[in-house]
Protein backbone atom coordinates (compact mmCIF):
# COMPACT_ATOMS: atom_id res chain seq x y z
CA UNK A 1 0.00 0.00 0.00
CA UNK A 2 1.42 3.56 -0.70
CA UNK A 3 2.41 5.82 2.12
CA UNK A 4 0.29 9.00 3.41
CA UNK A 5 3.10 11.53 3.41
CA UNK A 6 2.48 13.83 7.01
CA UNK A 7 4.42 17.34 6.80
CA UNK A 8 4.64 18.09 10.31
CA UNK A 9 4.67 15.88 13.48
CA UNK A 10 3.03 18.76 15.47
CA UNK A 11 -0.24 18.20 17.35
CA UNK A 12 -2.19 17.93 14.42
CA UNK A 13 0.46 16.10 12.24
CA UNK A 14 1.20 13.67 14.72
CA UNK A 15 -2.58 12.62 15.55
CA UNK A 16 -3.06 12.27 11.74
CA UNK A 17 -0.05 10.08 11.43
CA UNK A 18 -1.23 8.08 14.77
CA UNK A 19 -5.43 7.49 13.13
CA UNK A 20 -4.02 6.62 9.39
CA UNK A 21 -1.24 3.74 10.72
CA UNK A 22 -3.58 2.65 13.05
CA UNK A 23 -5.74 2.20 10.31
CA UNK A 24 -2.76 -0.22 8.77
CA UNK A 25 -2.20 3.14 6.31
CA UNK A 26 1.61 3.62 6.41
CA UNK A 27 2.74 6.77 6.90
CA UNK A 28 5.80 8.84 5.99
CA UNK A 29 6.35 11.51 8.64
CA UNK A 30 8.64 14.30 7.86
CA UNK A 31 9.68 17.10 10.78
CA UNK A 32 12.48 19.66 10.43
CA UNK A 33 13.22 19.26 13.99
CA UNK A 34 15.26 18.87 16.12
CA UNK A 35 18.03 19.63 12.89
CA UNK A 36 15.61 22.83 12.29
CA UNK A 37 13.85 25.08 14.57
CA UNK A 38 10.93 27.75 13.81
CA UNK A 39 11.22 30.87 16.57
CA UNK A 40 8.39 29.91 18.63
CA UNK A 41 9.87 25.98 19.11
CA UNK A 42 13.01 24.94 21.91
CA UNK A 43 12.09 21.03 22.07
CA UNK A 44 13.02 18.42 19.89
CA UNK A 45 9.95 16.47 20.63
CA UNK A 46 6.32 16.61 18.43
CA UNK A 47 3.65 17.57 19.39
CA UNK A 48 5.03 20.44 21.85
CA UNK A 49 3.14 22.76 23.84
CA UNK A 50 4.76 26.46 22.92
CA UNK A 51 2.28 28.46 24.31
CA UNK A 52 -0.01 27.83 27.81
CA UNK A 53 0.10 24.17 29.04
CA UNK A 54 -3.33 24.20 29.47
CA UNK A 55 -6.10 22.37 27.24
CA UNK A 56 -8.89 24.14 28.80
CA UNK A 57 -11.92 22.66 30.38
CA UNK A 58 -11.88 19.06 30.99
CA UNK A 59 -16.25 19.55 31.64
CA UNK A 60 -18.93 18.14 29.39
CA UNK A 61 -20.79 22.11 29.78
CA UNK A 62 -17.55 23.47 27.63
CA UNK A 63 -17.17 22.48 24.09
CA UNK A 64 -13.75 21.98 24.26
CA UNK A 65 -14.27 19.20 26.85
CA UNK A 66 -16.77 17.60 24.65
CA UNK A 67 -14.21 17.60 22.00
CA UNK A 68 -11.69 16.36 24.31
CA UNK A 69 -14.53 13.30 25.00
CA UNK A 70 -15.14 12.91 21.30
CA UNK A 71 -11.26 12.11 21.02
CA UNK A 72 -10.94 9.90 23.76
CA UNK A 73 -14.02 7.80 22.32
CA UNK A 74 -11.97 7.31 18.92
CA UNK A 75 -8.37 6.37 20.33
CA UNK A 76 -6.58 9.89 20.20
CA UNK A 77 -2.98 9.65 20.64
CA UNK A 78 -2.94 13.03 21.75
CA UNK A 79 -5.89 13.14 24.40
CA UNK A 80 -3.50 9.87 25.55
CA UNK A 81 -0.10 11.42 26.05
CA UNK A 82 -1.86 14.17 28.06
CA UNK A 83 -4.17 12.36 30.34
CA UNK A 84 -1.35 10.42 30.96
CA UNK A 85 1.09 13.49 31.51
CA UNK A 86 -1.42 15.55 33.42
CA UNK A 87 -0.52 17.61 36.33
CA UNK A 88 -3.42 19.25 38.46
CA UNK A 89 -5.34 22.30 37.49
CA UNK A 90 -8.65 22.48 38.74
CA UNK A 91 -11.09 21.68 36.46
CA UNK A 92 -9.22 22.31 33.36
CA UNK A 93 -6.66 19.58 31.80
CA UNK A 94 -3.29 21.01 32.04
CA UNK A 95 0.06 19.10 31.25
CA UNK A 96 3.61 18.61 31.88
CA UNK A 97 4.67 20.14 28.54
CA UNK A 98 7.91 17.41 28.45
CA UNK A 99 6.69 14.70 29.50
CA UNK A 100 3.60 15.25 26.90
CA UNK A 101 5.73 15.45 24.14
CA UNK A 102 7.98 13.09 24.54
CA UNK A 103 5.08 10.23 24.87
CA UNK A 104 3.93 11.54 21.68
CA UNK A 105 7.18 10.82 20.37
CA UNK A 106 7.95 7.89 21.86
CA UNK A 107 4.87 6.48 20.26
CA UNK A 108 4.82 7.62 16.61
CA UNK A 109 8.99 6.15 16.97
CA UNK A 110 7.75 2.58 17.65
CA UNK A 111 5.03 2.48 15.09
CA UNK A 112 5.93 -0.22 13.08
CA UNK A 113 4.02 1.36 10.07
CA UNK A 114 5.76 5.15 10.72
CA UNK A 115 8.32 6.18 8.84
CA UNK A 116 10.32 9.47 11.09
CA UNK A 117 12.34 11.48 8.41
CA UNK A 118 14.04 14.59 9.97
CA UNK A 119 14.18 16.81 7.51
CA UNK A 120 12.48 20.13 6.28
CA UNK A 121 9.88 19.88 4.02
CA UNK A 122 10.63 22.09 1.22
CA UNK A 123 8.41 20.71 -1.78
CA UNK A 124 4.70 19.10 -1.52
CA UNK A 125 5.52 15.47 -2.57
CA UNK A 126 3.58 13.68 -5.32
CA UNK A 127 0.51 11.33 -3.88
CA UNK A 128 -1.63 11.28 -0.67
CA UNK A 129 -0.07 14.26 1.42
CA UNK A 130 -0.85 15.99 4.77
CA UNK A 131 -0.26 19.11 4.97
CA UNK A 132 0.37 19.92 8.92
CA UNK A 133 3.54 22.33 8.91
CA UNK A 134 1.68 24.69 11.59
CA UNK A 135 1.30 28.12 11.87
CA UNK A 136 5.10 28.84 11.90
CA UNK A 137 5.72 26.70 8.64
CA UNK A 138 9.56 27.61 7.61
CA UNK A 139 10.12 29.66 4.22
CA UNK A 140 10.32 27.07 1.71
CA UNK A 141 7.26 25.43 2.24
CA UNK A 142 5.13 28.27 2.91
CA UNK A 143 5.80 29.78 -0.47
CA UNK A 144 4.92 26.08 -2.30
CA UNK A 145 1.58 26.44 0.30
CA UNK A 146 1.33 29.93 -1.00
CA UNK A 147 1.53 29.34 -4.81
CA UNK A 148 -1.28 26.33 -4.33
CA UNK A 149 -3.13 28.48 -2.23
CA UNK A 150 -3.89 32.14 -3.36
CA UNK A 151 -6.05 33.04 -0.91
CA UNK A 152 -3.86 31.86 2.38
CA UNK A 153 -1.85 35.34 3.00
CA UNK A 154 -4.31 35.68 5.89
CA UNK A 155 -1.99 35.82 9.03
CA UNK A 156 -2.70 36.90 13.00
CA UNK A 157 -0.37 37.24 15.87
CA UNK A 158 0.37 35.06 18.75
CA UNK A 159 1.83 35.69 21.83
CA UNK A 160 3.33 33.81 24.69
CA UNK A 161 3.42 34.04 28.78
CA UNK A 162 6.19 33.80 31.01
CA UNK A 163 7.04 31.23 33.02
CA UNK A 164 8.67 31.56 36.73
CA UNK A 165 9.88 29.43 39.65
CA UNK A 166 7.77 28.57 42.22
CA UNK A 167 10.46 28.68 45.11
CA UNK A 168 11.05 32.35 43.80
CA UNK A 169 7.57 33.27 44.71
CA UNK A 170 7.14 35.25 47.34
CA UNK A 171 4.46 33.34 49.55
CA UNK A 172 3.88 35.38 52.18
CA UNK A 173 2.07 37.49 49.40
CA UNK A 174 0.33 34.55 47.64
CA UNK A 175 -1.90 31.87 48.15
CA UNK A 176 -2.96 28.53 46.65
CA UNK A 177 -6.74 28.11 45.69
CA UNK A 178 -8.54 27.30 42.18
CA UNK A 179 -11.84 30.13 41.39
CA UNK A 180 -14.93 28.78 42.82
CA UNK A 181 -13.33 26.29 44.70
CA UNK A 182 -13.60 23.57 42.02
CA UNK A 183 -11.11 20.56 41.93
CA UNK A 184 -7.89 21.36 44.47
CA UNK A 185 -5.95 24.43 45.56
CA UNK A 186 -4.33 24.18 42.18
CA UNK A 187 -3.29 27.92 41.34
CA UNK A 188 -1.15 30.06 43.08
CA UNK A 189 -2.74 33.28 43.59
CA UNK A 190 -1.21 36.89 43.58
CA UNK A 191 -3.48 39.27 44.78
CA UNK A 192 -2.92 43.56 44.49
CA UNK A 193 -4.88 45.93 46.26
CA UNK A 194 -5.77 49.47 44.66
CA UNK A 195 -2.98 51.14 44.59
CA UNK A 196 -0.54 48.45 43.75
CA UNK A 197 -2.78 47.44 40.58
CA UNK A 198 -3.15 50.83 39.46
CA UNK A 199 0.47 51.65 39.09
CA UNK A 200 0.98 48.16 37.45
CA UNK A 201 -1.53 49.00 34.88
CA UNK A 202 -0.02 52.42 34.04
CA UNK A 203 3.65 51.09 33.76
CA UNK A 204 2.17 48.37 31.53
CA UNK A 205 0.56 50.62 29.22
CA UNK A 206 3.75 52.60 28.69
CA UNK A 207 6.60 49.73 28.99
CA UNK A 208 8.50 49.68 25.68
CA UNK A 209 7.80 46.84 23.37
CA UNK A 210 9.59 44.36 21.18
CA UNK A 211 9.65 44.99 17.37
CA UNK A 212 7.08 42.19 16.08
CA UNK A 213 7.36 43.30 12.13
CA UNK A 214 4.50 44.63 10.83
CA UNK A 215 2.46 44.04 14.39
CA UNK A 216 -0.62 46.35 14.79
CA UNK A 217 -3.28 45.40 17.82
CA UNK A 218 -5.90 44.71 15.42
CA UNK A 219 -4.30 41.79 14.12
CA UNK A 220 -4.09 39.85 17.62
CA UNK A 221 -6.62 36.91 18.22
CA UNK A 222 -8.94 37.81 20.84
CA UNK A 223 -7.66 34.39 22.28
CA UNK A 224 -4.20 35.14 22.93
CA UNK A 225 -4.13 39.21 23.55
CA UNK A 226 -0.92 40.73 24.96
CA UNK A 227 -1.80 41.44 28.52
CA UNK A 228 -0.44 45.09 27.19
CA UNK A 229 -3.14 45.77 24.52
CA UNK A 230 -5.59 44.53 26.99
CA UNK A 231 -4.55 47.16 29.47
CA UNK A 232 -4.64 49.79 26.70
CA UNK A 233 -8.75 49.21 26.35
CA UNK A 234 -9.16 50.69 29.77
CA UNK A 235 -7.45 50.41 33.25
CA UNK A 236 -9.96 47.90 34.39
CA UNK A 237 -9.91 45.61 31.55
CA UNK A 238 -8.11 43.52 33.23
CA UNK A 239 -9.84 43.21 36.17
CA UNK A 240 -12.64 41.39 34.22
CA UNK A 241 -10.02 39.47 32.62
CA UNK A 242 -7.02 37.07 33.22
CA UNK A 243 -6.60 39.79 36.24
CA UNK A 244 -10.34 39.41 37.88
CA UNK A 245 -10.85 38.98 41.62
CA UNK A 246 -14.28 36.54 41.54
CA UNK A 247 -14.32 33.13 42.85
CA UNK A 248 -11.20 33.45 44.71
CA UNK A 249 -11.35 34.35 48.43
CA UNK A 250 -8.28 35.20 50.40
CA UNK A 251 -7.71 33.22 52.90
CA UNK A 252 -5.82 35.70 55.06
CA UNK A 253 -8.66 37.88 55.23
CA UNK A 254 -11.40 35.78 54.23
CA UNK A 255 -12.57 38.48 51.32
CA UNK A 256 -12.23 38.82 47.72
CA UNK A 257 -8.89 41.11 46.29
CA UNK A 258 -9.19 44.07 44.31
CA UNK A 259 -6.76 42.27 41.58
CA UNK A 260 -5.72 38.81 41.61
CA UNK A 261 -2.71 37.03 39.14
CA UNK A 262 -2.95 33.19 38.76
CA UNK A 263 0.12 31.12 37.89
CA UNK A 264 -0.61 27.69 36.95
CA UNK A 265 1.45 24.81 37.31
CA UNK A 266 3.85 24.09 34.04
CA UNK A 267 5.61 20.91 34.96
CA UNK A 268 4.45 17.55 36.77
CA UNK A 269 6.97 18.13 39.90
CA UNK A 270 5.31 22.13 40.19
CA UNK A 271 8.76 23.61 40.22
CA UNK A 272 8.11 26.04 37.71
CA UNK A 273 4.29 27.99 36.96
CA UNK A 274 3.33 30.19 34.06
CA UNK A 275 1.65 33.66 34.43
CA UNK A 276 -2.31 32.84 33.06
CA UNK A 277 -3.51 35.35 30.66
CA UNK A 278 -0.02 37.01 30.58
CA UNK A 279 1.20 36.90 26.54
CA UNK A 280 2.93 39.71 25.85
CA UNK A 281 5.14 41.13 23.47
CA UNK A 282 7.44 43.24 25.64
CA UNK A 283 11.17 43.32 25.53
CA UNK A 284 12.35 41.40 28.44
CA UNK A 285 13.64 43.24 30.15
CA UNK A 286 10.27 45.50 30.69
CA UNK A 287 8.20 42.05 31.29
CA UNK A 288 10.94 41.97 34.27
CA UNK A 289 10.83 45.40 35.69
CA UNK A 290 6.62 45.27 35.48
CA UNK A 291 5.70 41.89 36.29
CA UNK A 292 8.22 42.49 39.19
CA UNK A 293 5.42 44.67 40.48
CA UNK A 294 3.37 41.75 41.08
CA UNK A 295 3.73 41.96 44.75
CA UNK A 296 4.27 38.15 45.10
CA UNK A 297 6.70 37.99 41.88
CA UNK A 298 9.05 41.03 43.47
CA UNK A 299 11.65 38.60 43.57
CA UNK A 300 10.71 35.91 41.04
CA UNK A 301 12.77 34.28 38.89
CA UNK A 302 11.75 34.13 35.15
CA UNK A 303 12.83 30.72 33.40
CA UNK A 304 11.14 32.25 29.87
CA UNK A 305 10.11 35.44 28.89
CA UNK A 306 7.22 35.98 27.16
CA UNK A 307 7.52 36.25 22.99
CA UNK A 308 5.15 37.06 20.09
CA UNK A 309 5.12 35.36 16.82
CA UNK A 310 3.09 35.49 13.72
CA UNK A 311 0.23 32.72 12.79
CA UNK A 312 -0.67 32.20 9.69
CA UNK A 313 -3.48 30.36 8.45
CA UNK A 314 -5.50 29.65 5.28
CA UNK A 315 -8.92 31.41 3.72
CA UNK A 316 -10.13 27.78 4.26
CA UNK A 317 -13.91 28.26 3.89
CA UNK A 318 -12.76 29.26 -0.37
CA UNK A 319 -10.05 26.34 -0.13
CA UNK A 320 -10.95 23.27 1.64
CA UNK A 321 -14.25 20.47 1.85
CA UNK A 322 -15.26 19.47 4.96
CA UNK A 323 -12.70 16.79 5.48
CA UNK A 324 -10.30 19.65 5.28
CA UNK A 325 -8.88 18.49 1.59
CA UNK A 326 -7.90 21.04 -1.22
CA UNK A 327 -11.14 21.59 -3.65
CA UNK A 328 -8.80 22.04 -6.44
CA UNK A 329 -6.66 18.80 -5.66
CA UNK A 330 -8.13 16.38 -3.21
CA UNK A 331 -4.76 14.25 -2.57
CA UNK A 332 -3.56 17.23 -0.82
CA UNK A 333 -5.18 17.78 2.83
CA UNK A 334 -4.58 20.34 5.54
CA UNK A 335 -4.57 20.22 9.25
CA UNK A 336 -4.10 21.90 12.46
CA UNK A 337 -3.61 25.93 13.02
CA UNK A 338 -2.86 26.98 9.58
CA UNK A 339 -6.86 25.96 8.00
CA UNK A 340 -8.52 28.19 10.89
CA UNK A 341 -8.89 26.49 13.68
CA UNK A 342 -7.50 27.63 16.91
CA UNK A 343 -6.34 26.00 20.40
CA UNK A 344 -4.63 22.46 20.93
CA UNK A 345 -7.36 20.23 21.32
CA UNK A 346 -8.93 21.62 18.07
CA UNK A 347 -5.71 21.55 15.90
CA UNK A 348 -5.03 17.91 17.05
CA UNK A 349 -9.17 17.69 16.46
CA UNK A 350 -8.12 18.78 12.90
CA UNK A 351 -5.76 16.02 12.07
CA UNK A 352 -7.80 13.45 13.56
CA UNK A 353 -10.30 13.84 11.72
CA UNK A 354 -8.05 14.10 8.19
CA UNK A 355 -6.54 10.94 9.07
CA UNK A 356 -9.63 8.87 9.94
CA UNK A 357 -11.39 10.49 6.16
CA UNK A 358 -7.85 9.93 4.48
CA UNK A 359 -8.03 6.01 5.72
CA UNK A 360 -11.05 5.18 4.81
CA UNK A 361 -10.54 6.57 0.67
CA UNK A 362 -6.95 5.04 0.81
CA UNK A 363 -8.55 1.67 1.82
CA UNK A 364 -11.96 2.30 0.01
CA UNK A 365 -14.47 2.55 2.59
CA UNK A 366 -17.04 4.65 3.34
CA UNK A 367 -16.59 8.29 4.56
CA UNK A 368 -17.57 9.11 8.36
CA UNK A 369 -18.82 12.03 7.48
CA UNK A 370 -18.65 13.56 10.73
CA UNK A 371 -22.11 15.80 11.62
CA UNK A 372 -22.54 19.13 13.06
CA UNK A 373 -24.47 17.44 16.19
CA UNK A 374 -20.76 16.58 16.93
CA UNK A 375 -17.56 18.97 18.08
CA UNK A 376 -15.53 17.49 15.42
CA UNK A 377 -17.94 17.80 12.92
CA UNK A 378 -18.97 21.09 13.93
CA UNK A 379 -14.86 22.16 13.52
CA UNK A 380 -14.73 20.90 10.05
CA UNK A 381 -18.03 22.22 8.85
CA UNK A 382 -17.00 26.02 10.65
CA UNK A 383 -13.68 25.93 8.68
CA UNK A 384 -15.07 24.88 5.17
CA UNK A 385 -18.11 26.65 5.42
CA UNK A 386 -17.87 29.42 7.85
CA UNK A 387 -17.65 33.03 6.64
CA UNK A 388 -16.27 33.62 3.13
CA UNK A 389 -16.00 37.27 3.38
CA UNK A 390 -13.82 37.46 7.06
CA UNK A 391 -12.56 34.38 8.19
CA UNK A 392 -11.51 34.10 11.43
CA UNK A 393 -9.64 31.66 13.55
CA UNK A 394 -11.94 29.72 16.09
CA UNK A 395 -12.01 27.76 18.76
CA UNK A 396 -14.88 25.03 19.40
CA UNK A 397 -17.84 26.37 20.79
CA UNK A 398 -21.60 25.11 20.91
CA UNK A 399 -22.74 27.66 18.58
CA UNK A 400 -21.39 26.11 15.73
CA UNK A 401 -23.09 22.73 16.88
CA UNK A 402 -26.38 21.91 15.65
CA UNK A 403 -29.17 23.01 18.74
CA UNK A 404 -31.10 20.97 20.51
CA UNK A 405 -34.63 20.04 18.80
CA UNK A 406 -36.34 20.65 22.34
CA UNK A 407 -36.06 22.88 25.00
CA UNK A 408 -34.08 22.06 28.21
CA UNK A 409 -33.92 24.53 30.85
CA UNK A 410 -30.49 26.16 32.02
CA UNK A 411 -27.89 26.66 29.97
CA UNK A 412 -25.20 24.33 31.57
CA UNK A 413 -27.89 21.53 31.55
CA UNK A 414 -28.85 22.79 27.97
CA UNK A 415 -24.98 21.75 27.22
CA UNK A 416 -24.78 18.73 29.02
CA UNK A 417 -27.54 17.38 26.95
CA UNK A 418 -25.53 18.81 23.56
CA UNK A 419 -22.62 16.65 25.04
CA UNK A 420 -24.73 13.56 25.71
CA UNK A 421 -26.34 13.70 22.03
CA UNK A 422 -22.68 13.84 20.41
CA UNK A 423 -21.04 11.29 22.68
CA UNK A 424 -23.98 9.14 21.88
CA UNK A 425 -23.30 9.77 17.66
CA UNK A 426 -19.70 9.39 18.24
CA UNK A 427 -20.24 6.02 19.43
CA UNK A 428 -22.65 4.87 16.38
CA UNK A 429 -20.05 6.01 14.07
CA UNK A 430 -17.59 3.99 15.41
CA UNK A 431 -19.44 0.94 13.99
CA UNK A 432 -18.35 1.76 10.69
CA UNK A 433 -15.50 0.04 8.99
CA UNK A 434 -13.05 2.48 9.08
CA UNK A 435 -13.16 2.42 13.19
CA UNK A 436 -13.52 -1.57 13.51
CA UNK A 437 -10.11 -2.03 11.71
CA UNK A 438 -8.50 0.41 14.47
CA UNK A 439 -4.92 -1.93 15.45
CA UNK A 440 -5.06 -4.32 12.80
CA UNK A 441 -1.77 -3.63 11.44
Amino acid sequence: MEQVCVLGAGLAGSECAWQLAQRGVPVRLVEMKPGKMTPAHTSPYFGELVCSNSLRSDELTNAVGLLKAEMRAMGSLIMESADLNRVAAGGALAVDRVGFSRTITEKLEAHPLVEIVHEEAVEIPGGEVVIATGPLSSDAIAEKIAALCRDSGLHFYDAVAPIVTLESVDMDSAFFASRYNKGDADYVNCPMDKDEYLAFVRELVGAKEAEVHGFDDGGVFEGCMPVEVMARRGVDTLRYGPLKPVGLVDPRTGKANYAVVQLRRDNADGTIYNLVGFQTHLTWGEQKRVFSMIPALKNAEFVRYGVMHRNTYLNSPRLLDRYYRLRTEPRISFAGQMTGVEGYVESAASGMLVGIETAARVLGLESVDFPQETAIGALGLYVSGGSVGDFQPMNINFGIITPLDHRVKGKRNKNAEISRRSLEIIENLKQKEVFRIENHH
